[in-house]
């Protein structure tokens, strides 16, 4: 599964190559299979946007 924003894409190549320097709010990563932190690591930054905003009506409908 490739990466929906360059964020998540340096976060997961951070956690697959020193897994020593993550944020403690993106520990859980470690979580996850080196096959599939290779796979969102490898995608390409180009047309990536930095940050993808929140469905706010998705995150309501959640709430409930």
């Amino acid at each position: 599964m490739p990466a929906v924003s360059t964020s998540q894409r340096q976060a997961m190549a951070i956690a697959e190559h020193e897994p020593d320097k993550l944020y403690g709010r993106n520990r859980g990563l470690l979580k996850m299979g080196k096959g599939q932190l290779h796979d969102f690591a490898a995608t390409k930054e180009k047309g990536l946007p930095k940050k993808v905003k929140k469905n706010s009506h998705l995150q309501a409908a959640l709430r409930k």
